[in-house]
């Protein structure tokens, strides 16, 4: 854990929490960078949903990429960051307005790539699970 990464400085209210992170309403629960493993919870707000009423999937494609990637940022080094490659998403279960927990984890991370993997729930139905490529890149 290097106290100087983007993602431990947001956490110290050092940096500002991402906007996409606010406008999501993401509270991260818990962290354990040497697992790899994130979990937070979203708020899916009702200004998120589609037609029948269910929070639209680009809403929680965001939700999901927003829990691996922070899984993968508390690994990294100040000066790194891991723009997300490939990101490919399943729909389970609509998901309606209201709490929605998030599980991101690094599945195994190479010297440049990083594979992960997160899954969203809401009153214990998984709505939705993806798989990621992640680059690490310096400023």
């Amino acid at each position: 854990m290097d106290p100087n990464a983007f993602f431990w400085q947001i956490q110290e209210g050092k940096l500002p929490q991402p906007a996409a992170a606010r406008t999501l309403g993401m509270q991260i629960l818990r962290v354990d960078p040497e697992a790899g493993v994130l979990e937070a919870e979203f708020d899916g707000k009702p200004e998120f949903t589609n037609p029948a009423g269910n929070i639209q999937g680009g809403f929680l494609s965001a939700m999901l990429d927003d829990t691996m990637g922070p899984a993968l940022a508390s690994q990294l080094a100040g000066g790194e960051f891991a723009p997300t490659l490939h990101l490919n998403v399943q729909f389970l279960a609509p998901a309606k307005p209201g709490r929605i927990r998030g599980v991101g984890r690094v599945e195994k991370r190479g010297g440049g790539i990083c594979f992960l993997s997160g899954e969203l729930s809401q009153e214990g139905t998984v709505v939705a699970t993806a798989t990621a490529t992640a680059a690490i890149r310096r400023l």
